[in-house]
């Protein structure tokens, strides 16, 4: 997977609340705080939290920076050293993601794409939905029609989750902007709405048609990247391949619910699973790359 060094990175898209020295292209800000269960513990987060997806507040109060998007426009000004930066990278991920839907929407749903900035945090984060922390992975808030993320969150997916490849990263945001699609097209609302006054178990069983949605969001995306542009007309990706993709499949698995039980040390409880196990992630995924078309992820509630 390689970008292109021509495309304009438009900064505008994302809010830097990382304060000062969020910038810099590295991993940059606090470790992602798994508390005493060690690799336990964000599994145990993550299966509750959503890894991308909704997710339990932790009510801690928020006591986030304001966004500052000044280090980052300069960082990513650059074009010779912008592509070679982490967050500018995941800057022009989201370009991609929301240049498809943009265009998408309109023909698949018949109404008009509703921007979504992506926000980068340290630490912990105040939103629309409550005050949360790096440990619940990224996520999107339907409440501020914001996604979230504290970009450490990817040496947690690579060198503890086992989904160390380059296009997880990607695979991450457009999971979460698939969220965004289903908030703006009611689906998010219905499945909330079917959720009133059934059992655990069948809420949990709800939220799981809606993140393999999400998935099968994420693979159409896909299928689209390689002939996505930034605003000056170049394709934002040089080269996608299918090692890329096998990447995005594998990061699928590594989040199944069955998986992240077993790394936890638990045993599989299907009444507890919250995103779909790893089989039913990747098929999702797959479904959605492989069609290219929104409609083929559609589900009911």
């Amino acid at each position: 997977m390689e970008l292109n060094e021509n495309a304009d990175i438009d900064t505008s898209q994302v809010e830097d609340r990382r304060g000062s020295g969020g910038g810099g292209g590295g991993l940059g800000g606090l470790p992602i705080p798994i508390g005493g269960g060690g690799l336990v513990g964000i599994i145990i987060t993550l299966v509750i939290a959503v890894v991308g997806g909704y997710f339990g507040i932790n009510a801690m109060g928020g006591s986030d920076q304001a966004a500052d998007n000044g280090n980052i426009n300069q960082e990513c000004s650059d074009k010779a050293s912008a592509t070679k930066q982490l967050d500018c990278r995941n800057v022009l991920y989201v370009n991609s993601i929301q240049a498809f839907w943009k265009q998408e929407t309109p023909d698949a749903f018949g109404i008009p794409y509703e921007p979504a900035k992506t926000v980068f945090f340290s630490n912990r984060v105040s939103t629309a939905c409550g005050a949360a922390d790096s440990g619940v992975g990224p996520f999107y808030c339907p409440g501020d029609n914001l996604v979230y993320i504290d970009l450490t969150f990817y040496q947690v997916l690579a060198k503890q989750l086992g989904a160390p490849g380059e296009f997880a990263q990607p695979y991450v945001l457009a999971h979460e902007y698939g969220h965004h699609i289903q908030d703006i097209t009611g689906t998010e609302a219905k499945m909330r709405q079917a959720q009133q006054g059934a059992s655990s178990a069948e809420k949990n069983a709800l939220s799981v048609k809606l993140e393999l949605q999400a998935d099968c969001y994420a693979g159409v995306w896909s299928k689209a990247a390689s002939s996505t542009t930034s605003a000056n007309g170049q394709r934002i990706f040089t080269s996608l391949t299918e090692q890329d993709i096998q990447e995005g499949i594998q990061t699928a698995g590594q989040i199944g619910d069955d998986t992240l039980q077993k790394q936890g040390g638990g045993t599989v409880n299907p009444a507890e699973f919250t995103h779909g196990t790893s089989a039913q992630r990747q098929q999702a995924f797959s479904n959605g790359y492989n069609t290219g078309d929104p409609k083929s992820c559609d589900t009911s509630f």
